[in-house]
């Protein structure tokens, strides 16, 4: 298995696995997000990157992520955004390769911790999460906010 950041090539694979992610939490986005997210992950200028995990030629598995200032470090903070396995592929270690590689990603920018959230019924994911990560007991909550 390789992983590699995302490229202008990897549209048609990206936006099937995107779809999938999006289904699985049961959300609608409009078309015109899709597309900004992916001009956004492919400008050098932006601070959300992708990489896919690609597996028998196919590309397996997708994850974003973003860098952000803190103000509880110097340094800068990765947020592991969004991570899917196709469903064909799980289990064979495709998120784990995901998620080490956006680790060794946020290092080599200068990243101090890399984090990232989960619904509490997503178990299969958790036991991923656990083993490679703690859960430091924190809830989220968020608010929409009028556009």
């Amino acid at each position: 298995m390789i992983v590699r950041p995302l490229g202008p090539d990897d549209r048609a694979a990206w936006g099937r696995l995107w779809a999938g992610y999006l289904e699985f939490y049961e959300t609608d986005l409009d078309p015109a997000i899709t597309e900004v997210t992916w001009a956004r992950l492919l400008d050098p200028t932006e601070p959300m990157h992708g990489l896919v995990a690609v597996r028998s030629d196919e590309i397996a598995g997708i994850t974003h992520h973003v860098f952000h200032r803190s103000t509880w470090s110097a340094s800068r903070y990765c947020y592991l955004e969004d991570l899917y396995t196709d469903p064909g592929a799980r289990g064979h270690g495709v998120a784990r390769a995901l998620i080490e590689a956006t680790a060794g990603a946020a290092v080599a920018a200068g990243a101090t911790k890399l984090y990232w959230q989960t619904h509490q019924g997503n178990a299969t994911a958790r036991r991923l999460y656990d083993d490679v990560a703690i859960h430091a007991g924190f809830l989220v909550y968020e608010r929409d906010l009028p556009s």
